[in-house]
């Protein structure tokens, strides 16, 4: 009953059928480090997953083709994701000599995202924090 990270590539035909199977049996799930079509998109969302998104959308030659449908994914099923140490957003300025990705390279994810969602980003990060918190089955810090 603990929340899940799924990762799928070039398998949506087996994993959606492997999840649909089990996804009474689960907990909560993210489809972690989305790359798909927005057909698999709403397919996972159909299956009241969570959408997890990496710095793949940073990058100029691969996340191209999810940034017409990315803003479809709904605000509570939204997260965040590093993927580190791999996928170092390539829109990063100044340029960063490491290809090592960290979690301190999230607020470029998060104003990409922003930008395609056409959100603010400190709105976009404060309901992602928000989704993780309850993903995670996280307390708020007390005041």
């Amino acid at each position: 009953r603990l929340p899940l990270f799924l990762h799928m590539r070039d398998a949506h035909e087996d994993f959606h059928a492997i999840l649909s199977a089990m996804r009474n049996r689960l907990s909560e799930v993210v489809v972690h480090c989305f790359t798909g079509q927005r057909e698999e998109m709403l397919a996972y969302l159909d299956l009241d997953c969570h959408i997890g998104i990496t710095g793949w959308i940073c990058d100029e030659r691969r996340g191209t083709h999810m940034k017409e449908f990315l803003p479809e994914i709904p605000a509570d099923r939204l997260l965040l994701e590093t993927d580190a140490p791999y996928l170092k957003p390539r829109n990063l300025r100044p340029k960063v000599k490491s290809h090592r990705n960290e979690p301190c390279w999230l607020p470029w994810i998060a104003g990409t995202l922003a930008a395609i969602r056409d959100e603010r980003p400190e709105a976009l990060a404060e309901q992602t924090t928000q989704n993780a918190r309850r993903f995670f089955r996280i307390r708020p810090p007390r005041p």
